[in-house]
């Protein structure tokens, strides 16, 4: 009993287990550059608009890099960037709605795709329709279909529980045929942002919402779970 008790209290004063360490800059880099070409997808997806994307890509890279010292061996780096550039445009929306920019000009700028052929066409009539969606419908849309993640990634992303993520994704998807397969797409001038009401203060008010400024700690949540297996 005496050998299990002095066991015990040795157990009870070990150094607890050491974090995952940095990556070095070559590894950070390395890992950055491959995901470029989903974070332009996910740019484009959510803007609608070529230089828009290209522009919250790149100011992503910055950020990311700026924080790599904060970020961990392990981590999700698709995960971890989506987020970045997410709260970017998210944060861009804000500032737009405040300056009093949502003109003609500006929503036509996130519906607008080049339309020369008609395989565009159909690319441009999907993300019109997908800018009419509310924007959690959207967003979920987003990131399951076209970003690829995993409902519980995507949960974690939106800081919301699996099941809201699901459900928004099943209520988008039959959004969205009923405007893609029913003749239910407005025109051009009966889209969102023709004007300062109707839909598109509604997506603003939401993005509103969702904008909450979040301290984003890379990797916290799965050391944790890992630590308690």
């Amino acid at each position: 009993m005496a050998e299990a008790h002095a066991r015990r209290v040795e157990h009870d004063h070990e150094p607890p287990a050491a974090p995952h360490a940095a990556l070095s800059d070559e590894e950070f880099r390395e890992q950055l550059a491959l995901v470029i070409p989903h974070l332009r997808a996910f740019g484009r997806s959510l803007s609608g608009n070529r230089d828009t994307a290209d522009d919250l890509v790149q100011e992503t890279l910055l950020k990311a890099w700026a924080a790599r010292k904060r970020f961990q061996a392990g981590t999700n780096m698709r995960a971890w960037t989506f987020i970045i550039l997410r709260n970017l445009y998210l944060s861009q929306m804000r500032r737009a709605r405040f300056k009093g920019e949502w003109d003609d000009l500006a929503a036509d700028r996130l519906l607008a795709a080049p339309a020369s052929q008609d395989r565009h066409v159909e690319l441009a009539d999907m993300q019109r329709a997908l800018m009419h969606l509310p924007q959690p419908q959207r967003e979920a849309l987003i990131l399951v279909g076209a970003g690829g993640f995993a409902y519980e990634e995507a949960a974690e992303i939106c800081g919301v529980a699996v099941g809201t993520i699901k459900s928004r994704v099943a209520r988008g998807r039959v959004a969205l045929e009923a405007l893609l397969t029913d003749g239910a797409l407005p025109s051009r001038r009966e889209s969102p942002g023709h004007g300062h009401g109707g839909a598109l203060e509604t997506i603003m008010d939401q993005v509103d919402d969702l904008s909450r400024d979040v301290e984003i700690v890379a990797g916290q949540h799965d050391d944790g779970e890992e630590e308690s297996r």
